[in-house]
């Protein structure tokens, strides 16, 4: 029952706007500390149904939440002060809004009066994130003279808005003083009584309605599978989902090629290597016989994927997924269809024997013993190798040069239960925090792999580690800079690449895992690692730090790309 008396009424609206969140669903909020928030802050700490997650920085909570709604599939809220602090959400809001991940942003804020006139720790917070949230609203500072339906019917509106558009609900709270307890607290019955059955009955106050989501039937669907057909696999986050994907591959007979991302990487039904193999003109030509394509899940991490999807002649182009955008870099899609892979199967039968129209297991076993052969020794390409067959639980794979290698490489059969990135903005900060959160959502160990870039980007979202129960590892590739710009064509003349790019720094990370009390090893061959991460695996934190040269990565790359061109 909802209870009637509350400190002062800035309190009794946080209270509302919590227990509503939560008969809606969200059942964890991220709070940073600050004075302008304290009546959401007691109201969320008071609330016997909400898990609650602090962190000094809230750009960092801002990751934290968005790996959290990413891994447990539901909205978090998350709540700061005013000022700054809300503007450094605005990274993770970035990336949750162009991957369609449910934030719920309660920012606490100066009322009007107080606005553009010289008080403290005042910014103007109206639309701070411009267009990206898919629902934002200025609340008015609380007062009885705005009925109680008020507070629970935004919260309404802005949810079933997020449940159409998955995406950023920004909420802007703007309190006046008093923001802590009195001496009493009033008792607000008479204020609460229009909302008569909503106090007792544990229902939200207008309910959404879920919004459609089935794929209707194409006719053109019965010749588009007839004809010789390739599946790519994109972002995919839930197994199940994927799952439909490869028994519809599987169905069709036609190639599936699988992103990292795709949660179908590691499946024996999805082709392997095809990153690296696409350096293989047999391989190519092959593929190449394709005349149609059918897409699950967009954002592909690989390059030469992407560009060979863009530069072939393609018959037919579908394009299927969830998120409502266009998801259309290089305009080729023919057919965009919204809605997921069970989805689609289930609307779309196969009325025909397995195609099986692509001979590519030849080319692929040898590129497969190649890129073993590149692997056998200790290097970046050796240890994401290595750690593809070692993985236990779920992994987190973060930007640049480790979302890009643990693409290419890999062993069939074996993999994590879940991969998550953060591939809408494909930034490199914020993605400690984000693992963190991805790693809070589940009781299985957690696996990060991050540039030593990455790691220095979002070093203080290492305090969220001291917080684990379950073992979580993190693998730490540090080539003293951002090496990823030596594959690019940088200019080398005067220390352009060094001096602009690059950016060496000659750190390394043990003392960061002692500031923060992690384990630390730092192993020197591929024999020490695969013993380093077996340990990690069974409690704790542990920093697994990759110490290689500035260049390996690239040379290596560089010289099996020309091995298998031939």
């Amino acid at each position: 029952m909802f209870a009637s008396r509350h400190a002062t009424f800035n309190h009794l609206w946080a209270a509302l706007l919590l227990e509503e969140l939560y008969r809606l669903g969200v059942r964890d909020v991220a709070l940073a500390p600050g004075s302008r928030s304290a009546p959401l802050t007691m109201s969320a700490a008071a609330h016997p149904g909400l898990r609650r997650h602090v962190h000094f920085d809230e750009r960092g909570l801002g990751f934290f939440a968005l790996g959290l709604a990413k891994g447990s599939g539901r909205p978090v809220a998350v709540i700061t002060t005013s000022g700054t602090a809300v503007a450094n959400l605005w990274p993770a809001v970035a990336e949750a809004q162009l991957t369609g991940v449910a934030l719920i942003i309660l920012s606490a804020d100066r009322p009007p009066e107080l606005i553009d006139n010289g008080a403290n720790q005042a910014i103007d917070q109206q639309g701070i994130f411009a267009r990206y949230p898919v629902y934002q609203q200025n609340l008015p500072s609380p007062t009885p003279t705005i009925a109680a339906p008020f507070v629970l019917s935004c919260v309404d509106q802005a949810l079933a808005v997020q449940r159409r558009t998955p995406g950023v609900v920004h909420l802007n709270c703007m309190y006046p003083e008093p923001l802590y307890p009195g001496a009493e607290q009033p008792d607000f019955t008479d204020y609460l009584a229009p909302l008569g059955d909503w106090l007792t009955s544990g229902a939200p106050w207008g309910p959404w309605q879920e919004p459609p989501r089935a794929i209707t039937p194409q006719p053109q669907w019965p010749s588009f599978a007839a004809r010789r057909g390739l599946i790519i696999a994109g972002r995919i986050d839930d197994p199940k989902e994927a799952d439909a994907v490869a028994a519809l591959a599987e169905r069709l007979g036609w190639p599936l090629i699988a992103d990292l991302q795709s949660q179908l990487r590691f499946d024996p039904r999805a082709l392997l290597h095809t990153d690296l193999a696409l350096h293989d003109p047999a391989f190519r030509a092959e593929l190449g016989r394709a005349e149609v394509l059918l897409q699950f899940g967009a954002r592909l991490i690989s390059k030469r994927l992407a560009h060979f999807v863009r530069d072939h002649t393609w018959q037919d182009y579908w394009l299927v997924d969830p998120q409502p955008a266009r998801l259309d870099p290089d305009y080729r899609v023919r057919r965009r269809l919204l809605g997921s892979a069970p989805d689609f199967a289930a609307a779309h039968p196969i009325d025909h024997a397995p195609s099986g129209w692509a001979a590519l297991a030849p080319v692929l076993t040898r590129v497969a013993a190649q890129i073993e052969q590149a692997c056998a020794h200790f290097s970046e390409l050796g240890v994401c190798h290595r750690l593809n067959r070692l993985i236990e639980g779920q992994l987190f794979v973060g930007n640049s040069m480790p979302a890009r290698l643990m693409d290419m490489l890999g062993t069939p059969g074996h993999g994590p239960s879940r991969v998550m990135t953060n591939r809408g903005a494909s930034g490199i900060d914020g993605l400690i925090a984000s693992a963190c959160g991805f790693a809070e959502s589940s009781a299985q160990p957690t696996t990060l792999l991050i540039g030593d870039l990455s790691a220095l980007h979002d070093l203080n979202s290492l305090a969220l580690l001291t917080k684990r129960r379950a073992p979580m590892v993190l693998v730490l590739l540090n080539n003293d800079g951002g090496s990823i710009f030596n594959m690019l064509p940088v200019p080398t003349a005067e220390g352009l690449r060094e001096s602009y790019y690059r950016l060496p720094h000659g750190l390394d990370f043990a003392h960061a895992a002692a500031m923060f009390g992690l384990n630390y090893v730092a192993p020197q061959t591929l024999e020490a690692f695969e013993l380093a991460y077996r340990s990690a695996l069974q409690s704790g934190v542990t920093l697994i730090e990759i110490r290689v040269p500035s260049e390996g990565v690239s040379d290596d790359l560089k010289t099996l790309g020309r091995v298998l061109h031939g």
